[in-house]
């Protein structure tokens, strides 16, 4: 999976088209991520002894495919592609060619 978690990304489908949050938690088994004020979702809580009922207000997964990567510097959508760079792995923006890690 190309994204990770901490990466600022864009949505491209979905009811919330167009927002830009960051990167929660990446689940690269299930090919999804959380982004922070995208897809929430309302969860009733039980009470319990120690707290009382409440309605929570909390993101959902979002499919990998609807996100995309944004270049810090250029500030714009991009695909995320990989190279060499002194013996290591690193991700590189496309449009760009700026190195992401």
């Amino acid at each position: 999976m190309r994204i990770k978690k901490g990466d600022t990304v864009v949505v491209l489908a979905g009811k919330d088209k167009g927002k830009q949050g960051t990167v929660l938690k990446a689940m690269p088994k299930e090919d999804k991520v959380i982004v922070e004020g995208v897809n929430i979702q309302t969860k009733h809580q039980k009470q319990t002894q120690k707290e009382a009922a409440e309605i929570k207000h909390q993101e959902g997964p979002i499919h990998v495919s609807n996100v995309m990567l944004v270049d810090s510097k250029t500030k714009a959508p991009t695909r995320v592609g990989y190279k060499m760079e002194g013996g290591k792995k690193v991700r590189v923006a496309k449009k760009s060619g700026n190195v992401i890690d």
